[in-house]
């Protein structure tokens, strides 16, 4: 309990939320850092895994391959990063990237295996050619699912920011490994608490806009108890 409100009073002080190390401060950091470190994933796994889900071919393989990155400890990543010469933003930015393509690949492949051959035959009926039948078709049918794995990707890669304070880099992660530095527990709490909190923020902002994102027909589907 002693650690509990040594946490509750750290939150509740003032000077901890302002200036260059300040709860704001850190936790813009954290953010900038996991945005860049999805969107870098997502350059290359949303594209690669259309075009699979799409070939149908290497689909599977290709999945199993990403998820063996799963394998190799982020922590362990920066590490080599930052023996290589790269430390701070630069190395998380990487190691997360990393760590994120799994769940963005399968979600780009799963979703377009998963729209209905019936929708895509209608729309090859109607004349419609590849690159448009993907845009105004499938990728709309497939918003749930791709949607889903950038939410898995993004409150992982939230989760993992804070491991950057150990190869120089600023998140509130710093606050924890301070914490721990000083012997101050209920700091450590505190952090643990604020990450886990922006996990939660970003796992609601980004199911809203998974929400928005679904074409309504989809939306009303999903809530018919039979289907």
């Amino acid at each position: 309990m002693d650690v509990l409100g040594e946490a509750a009073r750290w939150l509740n002080d003032p000077l901890n939320w302002t200036g260059p190390s300040g709860v704001l401060a850190l936790t813009w950091a954290h953010v900038w850092i996991s945005v860049l470190a999805v969107a870098l994933a997502a350059l290359l796994a949303l594209p690669l895994g259309l075009w699979l889900g799409r070939r149908g071919k290497g689909a599977r393989l290709a999945v199993v391959v990403a998820n063996t990155t799963r394998a190799l400890p982020t922590l362990a990543l920066l590490t080599l990063l930052a023996a290589s010469g790269l430390f701070g933003a630069t190395a998380t930015v990487l190691a997360c990237a990393v760590f994120a393509l799994p769940p963005l690949l399968s979600g780009a492949i799963d979703g377009l295996e998963g729209v209905d051959a019936g929708a895509v035959d209608a729309a090859t009926g109607m004349g419609m050619s590849r690159w448009h039948r993907l845009w105004a078709v499938e990728l709309p049918l497939a918003v749930p699912v791709i949607g889903a794995g950038v939410r898995t990707a993004a409150v992982q890669v939230v989760a993992t920011v804070p491991l950057a304070a150990l190869v120089g880099g600023r998140s509130l992660g710093t606050i924890i490994v301070s914490g721990f530095g000083t012997l101050h527990y209920g700091q450590v709490v505190a952090g643990g608490a604020l990450v886990a909190g922006l996990c939660l923020l970003v796992e609601g902002v980004l199911a809203l806009g998974q929400r928005a994102a679904t074409p309504t027909g989809l939306r009303a589907l999903a809530r018919t108890p039979d289907r």
